[in-house]
């Protein structure tokens, strides 16, 4: 009685690593920060304002943009 032979398996190939053009390689990453940093922020500065209501929204935008740069 024949022995059946075993299958040969190959492995996938990886493709090869994309190189970037120059413009892609000087690109500025880009900074996302979290809801709890924002968060974090905007309420120091509400606090530097001796907590004083009326201007959340401002203080959020303000973390955002200062967190961002």
């Amino acid at each position: 009685m024949a022995t059946p032979k075993a299958e040969k398996t190959t492995k996938p190939r990886k493709a090869p690593a994309k190189k970037k053009t120059a413009a892609e390689a000087t690109e500025p990453t880009i900074i996302r920060p979290t809801h709890e940093q924002i968060a974090a922020l905007a309420q120091k500065f509400w606090a530097e304002r001796g907590f004083t209501d009326g201007q959340a929204e401002q203080d959020w935008l303000r973390a955002e943009r200062e967190l961002a740069s």
